[in-house]
């Protein structure tokens, strides 16, 4: 299937499947394609759990050709977008964006106990490299598909000084090898003649080696005098040759990269600012405040002009591009051309959580600006507010099976799309009573589990979903239960427990909503139903209840005393769903069939989004979060320390201590990173309360 000329411009998408359209899927993707080239700028598609929702996408990405964002609430499910999308389009640059921290701290400081928090991460290099590998896609190419989580809104380098210092390179041309070693230097590529790292080169006679940060191939260039003689694409490991080609483009290995010519200005508007607001805090006798300020501004500034890059250099975004106070920053959208295309996966989740993104970071960091900690401009190292957000996306296609009234003010009426592939109907709703719950529960966990099928049990609190949990598994049910406090590696371990029967039961609060895809599941139960609220809105309920709609005896059991009007919404929606269902397979004598979906050993296999399994959702067994751990195990023996458990608090030390000393302590992607000493102080009211040793 080819992409089409649009507005101008014109990209080619061959989508590549084993399947068409079916049900109405070809209603739909018809529908919405029309409505984008009849000028409408949003459209919604209201798709029920398993009708294909991301075929649908797929299959409108295709035929409007236009290069494409695909934002997802949270990382896991942009995984699984990405892992699909790149199955259906492999001829096309497919590429993923998302946080790269595997531990993140951000910069805070809380008055109130005068407590200073630095920021502190850990970086996954490999996420690293698919962000930059984002970008490049989007510079040198027009077909183009990026999978990003929310934080695609976050402030990023300036896109015209990362187009201007793109290194060209071609066979034939003058240029000679220590001036291409100058020109890598300063677009932040680090000599190491040792290690083949992303981001570095090597320099071997007339042979020059760069292994740029956003692939995992190395570039050879070799000279003859100073002219480039051949370029080859090699493995880093063996040096083998891959390809060779007559000419290559090496992007900047970081997205904040600044032309020496403009450095020496935007220091000094930098350094102006500094002794704009130093007076200011003087004038309100905050030496303190001041003193602080002009000591980290001067030495960043310092570091910015010796090296082209200081730690924290997006805090100065707004200066050092030219931008004016409170202009929105530069994000990813900006690397996008115009008349591009963009997604938003389960947007009843993705637009409130971009909407509310602006005013959490503004609040942290009025803070850090009003105790010297940062120059105002800070503000300006922000994601977009909603507003900058909706001026730069241009066409715009919301997913999800329960838009809200965001999507409906935005885009009117949704395309509808209810028909599932397999023909498989909308679970049976039920209404047992609150008295006896727990003892009806027990039964009906009981009958799956005799016909091998799975359970899922949504509570309230996570102190009832672990209270049950034990109970269950006292008189023999194998169950589990699933909340924040589990972690993201642990989480997919415990589904994918789920679906291979090493358990029968999970149970769980509102993670237990969207982005399941658990097609053994026979039984979805919701207790305390009638209790009006986020977790059992209309919105919660028919999100939960779809958890069951992968499953030809799908079943919801809503257990309460009164049916409340989201329950009544909920209930009325899937009979409707259920009857234009029924009545679709009739007149096309379709007998709905069981899903059989294989359990990989990881989320998506292993060349088709290695990324993904290996360092995104991380279900590898043998991968740590080392720096969790050691923050964790710091965080216990403080508290063992000051509950005078000296013992228990000596053996945490030297456990911590082992940790840090150790080169590489578990195999995985993390690694151990070294810490600036923290000391423990418990300020007031605020037991173990953190700052840094002075």
């Amino acid at each position: 299937m080819k992409g089409s000329i649009f507005w101008g411009f014109m990209a080619t998408f061959e989508l590549v499947s084993d399947y068409r359209p079916t049900g109405d899927q070809p209603e739909a993707i018809a529908a919405l394609v029309a409505g984008f080239r009849s000028g409408q700028r949003c459209r919604t598609l209201e798709g029920v759990t398993g009708s294909g929702k991301t075929f649908t996408m797929a299959n409108v990405i295709a035929q409007l050709g236009q290069p494409t964002l695909v934002i997802s609430h949270n990382k896991t499910l942009a995984a699984q977008l990405y892992a699909e999308l790149k199955e259906f389009f492999p001829r096309n640059a497919v590429e993923y964006f998302v946080s790269y921290y595997d531990y993140y701290q951000p910069e805070a400081y809380i008055p109130q106990t005068d407590t200073y928090i630095e920021k502190d991460s850990s970086i996954n290099e490999e996420i690293e490299r698919l962000r930059l590998a984002a970008t490049d896609a989007l510079i040198n190419r027009e077909d183009v598909i990026i999978v990003a989580s929310v934080s695609c809104i976050y402030g990023l380098g300036s896109p015209e000084d990362y187009r201007g210092m793109l290194v060209t390179l071609r066979v034939g041309d003058e240029f000679p090898r220590e001036e291409l070693m100058r020109k890598l230097v300063d677009v932040q590529y680090a000599r190491n003649d040792l290690a083949t790292l992303p981001g570095t080169f090597r320099a071997r006679g007339d042979v020059l080696d760069v292994f740029p940060g956003y692939s995992r191939d190395g570039v050879r260039i070799e000279f003859f005098g100073d002219r480039i003689e051949s370029l080859k694409r090699i493995d880093p490991l063996t040096g083998k040759t891959l390809q060779s080609f007559d000419h290559t483009t090496i992007s900047p290995a970081k997205h904040f990269v600044m032309p020496a010519e403009k450095i020496a200005p935007a220091v000094e508007r930098v350094l102006a600012e500094m002794e704009a607001r130093v007076a200011e805090l003087e004038g309100q006798n905050k030496l303190l405040e001041a003193q602080r300020l002009r000591m980290r501004t001067t030495f960043d500034m310092e570091m910015l002009r010796e090296v082209g890059y200081c730690s924290g250099i997006e805090n100065y975004s707004g200066p050092l591009s030219g931008r004016a106070r409170g202009s929105r920053p530069y994000t990813l959208i900006d690397f996008f051309p115009k008349g591009f295309l963009t997604i938003v996966d389960e947007s009843h989740v993705t637009l409130p959580q971009v909407r509310g993104m602006f005013n959490g970071d503004r609040a942290r960091k009025l803070t850090l600006v009003e105790y010297g900690f940062r120059l105002p401009s800070a503000l300006d190292n922000r994601p977009m507010d909603f507003d900058e957000f909706m001026g730069v996306t241009g066409t715009m296609l919301f997913t999800s099976a329960t838009p809200g009234p965001l999507e409906g003010g935005l885009a009117g009426e949704p395309v509808r799309q209810v028909i599932r592939p397999t023909g498989i109907l909308d679970p049976v709703v039920e209404v047992r009573p609150l008295k006896d719950q727990i003892d009806d529960l027990i039964e009906e966990v009981r009958k799956c589990t005799e016909n091998k099928d799975r359970v899922l049990v949504t509570t309230l609190t996570k102190k009832t979903a672990e209270d049950l949990s034990a109970y269950l598994q006292n008189i023999g049910i194998r169950c589990k239960y699933l909340h924040s406090d589990i972690t993201a590696l642990d989480r997919v371990a415990i589904l994918k427990g789920l679906r291979k029967a090493d358990f029968d039961c999970l149970i769980g609060i509102n993670l237990l909503r969207e982005g399941l895809d658990l097609p053994e599941v026979a039984l979805v139960a919701v207790l305390d139903a009638d209790k009006e609220g986020f977790l059992r809105s209309v919105t919660s309920l028919i999100q939960t209840a779809g958890r069951a709609a992968r499953h030809l005896q799908g079943r919801v059991i809503l257990y309460a005393d009164q049916i409340t009007d989201s329950m009544r919404r909920m209930i009325d929606l899937t009979q409707e769903r259920r009857r234009v269902q029924e009545e679709y397979n009739r007149a096309h004598g379709i007998t709905p069939r069981k899903i059989e979906k294989a359990i990989s050993e990881s989320l998506v296999q292993a060349e088709k989004a290695r990324e993904t399994e290996e360092f995104v959702v991380r279900e590898a067994g043998e991968d740590y979060d080392v720096v969790r751990a050691i923050a964790e195990m710091e965080r216990e023996m403080a508290e063992a320390a000051e509950a005078m458990e000296f013992e228990r608090a000596a053996l945490l030390r030297d456990q911590i201590y082992e940790l840090k000393q150790a080169e590489n302590p578990f195999k995985g992607t993390v690694q151990v990173k070294k810490r600036k000493k923290i000391a423990y102080h418990p300020g007031p009211g605020r037991p173990g309360g953190r700052r840094r040793k002075p």
